[in-house]
């Protein structure tokens, strides 16, 4: 008898065995561009005045305690500085862009968990984010930007990182195309 119940929930669960290895990459990716994508780019905006040149409020963003200890004179900074700032924009520029096409799905999307991480380290320490900002897991407020927003961006990613871009993908079609060609001897 129950094996009668629960059998069509077993047809059911077997169907989405099937298709969310398709399915859930596709939609993360379609998520991530339809919230983060212009977010990411936004803030690569700001941080480049040429390209190769960045921003004051680049260094100030990403070296908020040391700007303000230099009395935020750019010059009082070094080669490294200059090579994070500028990894940093082209990251939220490039990583973003392969996501959304979906080619180096993985390797993208772990830039970005890192990048996000990153991110949430600078603004609570460097930034000194309030505990309204950084928020707390398992309270009743879903809205902090740092703990709540951000877990679920790292999970967006994980999901691509697992699963990959999907048959719907660049990488998908590289993937066909090196199936379909035949081995050499």
């Amino acid at each position: 008898m129950l094996a009668r119940l629960l059998a069509p929930y077993g047809r059911a669960t077997q169907a989405l065995d099937r298709t969310a290895p398709a399915l859930l990459p596709l939609l993360a990716r379609l998520v991530f561009a339809g919230v983060l994508l212009r977010y990411f780019w936004g803030s690569a905006a700001t941080k480049l005045d040429g390209l190769l040149t960045p921003s004051l409020g680049a260094y100030a963003q990403i070296f908020p305690r040391q700007m303000e200890a230099a009395g935020y004179d750019v010059s009082q900074f070094g080669a490294f500085h200059w090579l994070v700032v500028m990894g940093g924009a082209y990251a939220e520029y490039v990583l973003p862009l392969l996501i959304v096409v979906g080619l180096f799905t993985r390797l993208a999307a772990l830039g970005m968990i890192g990048f996000t991480l990153v991110q949430s380290l600078t603004d609570i320490i460097g930034h000194h984010a309030d505990t309204t900002t950084i928020g707390a897991w398992f309270d009743r407020a879903s809205d902090a930007l740092i703990l709540d927003q951000r877990a679920f961006w790292v999970l967006l990613f994980l999901t691509l990182v697992g699963f990959g871009a999907g048959a719907f993908s660049l990488d998908g079609l590289l993937k066909r195309r090196g199936q379909a060609t035949p081995k050499a001897a």
